[in-house]
Parts: structure tokens; C-alpha cells; sequence
């Protein structure tokens, strides 16, 4: 038997160490929570995605009593992005949440893992790494690109 490690590489940044461009990006993460219908988790997430041409897009989860019909901030966001601009690879996603109380989370979250596939799919559809920034109250984790976050992808479609 053979042991492996699989090790993602990430930075670690403050809001204000950020290029105006990925700051514009979690600003409107953040903003987007305020649209979020979590009446059940009270969990608000939002997610805003660079395209390419510089256009963004932004989503929030949205819940439903039905439980498996709600979808999550960052598939509302990536699949209205490429309905909206089919021909526009995306270049980067930013993913805030916050607490019913309007208070932002403490600790940057991370997609679920449908998530991350559909992200991944846009990724290998733009044919470049899609920037990820994952958005904490005080810290920002930036990682190179969605496939980061999920080492055994299912990439065979």
C-alpha cells in the first residue's frame, strides 16, 4: 500500500491587501447575502463571478421547504452567468455568507461539493484556472482555481 497527500496551495489575505478588482468582487459576495431566502438554515450566502470581459454576476442561495428544489449562491450564480453570457469564460467567483443576525462568518466557507463540480465544469469550459476567493469577516482565502477544491474531480463528460 502506497500513501499519497494531496496538498492545496492558497494565500491567506486581508481585505485590504486586495487588488481593487478582487475587493469590487467580494464586496458584491457580501452584498448578494442580502438576497439570500434562507428561512430554514438562516444561513446567507452570496457569490459574485467575474466573467472574463469584466462583467459580474451575482447569486444567493435560495431555500425551499421541498429541500432538495433550493440551490445554492455559487450554482445561482455560475449557471445565470452562462445563460446570460454563453461565449464569456468566467475568471474568477467570490463566495461570502453570513449569520441571520447580519453578522459575516468568522471563517471563510467553501462550496459544497455539487457545487464545486459545477463550478469545475465552467472552469474547464473557460480552458484556464478560475480564481477562487472565499470570504471570512476578517480573512479572504484565495486559491488558484476551482479544481483546488476538488483534487478527484470527476472530469470525464
Amino acid at each position: 500500500m502506497t500513501q499519497h497527500q494531496i496538498t492545496i496551495p492558497y494565500q491567506e489575505a486581508k481585505y485590504t491587501e486586495l487588488t481593487a478588482d478582487d475587493r469590487q468582487l467580494v464586496d458584491l459576495a457580501r452584498e448578494a447575502t442580502n438576497r439570500s431566502y434562507a428561512p430554514y438554515s438562516h444561513f446567507h450566502v452570496g457569490a459574485a463571478i467575474r466573467l472574463d470581459d469584466g462583467t459580474t454576476v451575482t447569486g444567493a442561495n435560495q431555500e425551499n421547504v421541498a429541500f432538495p428544489s433550493g440551490t445554492c449562491a455559487e450554482r445561482t450564480a455560475c449557471y445565470y452567468a452562462h445563460a446570460a453570457h454563453p461565449h464569456t469564460p468566467f475568471a474568477a467567483i467570490a463566495i461570502a455568507a453570513r449569520q441571520a443576525d447580519g453578522t459575516p462568518v468568522a471563517t471563510p466557507v467553501a462550496p459544497c461539493g455539487a457545487c464545486r463540480q459545477a463550478l469545475l465544469q465552467y472552469e474547464m469550459i473557460a480552458g484556464h484556472n478560475v480564481r477562487v476567493l472565499l470570504v471570512g469577516a476578517d480573512s479572504i482565502y484565495l486559491l488558484p482555481s476551482v479544481s483546488s477544491l476538488l483534487p478527484f474531480a470527476f472530469t470525464e463528460f
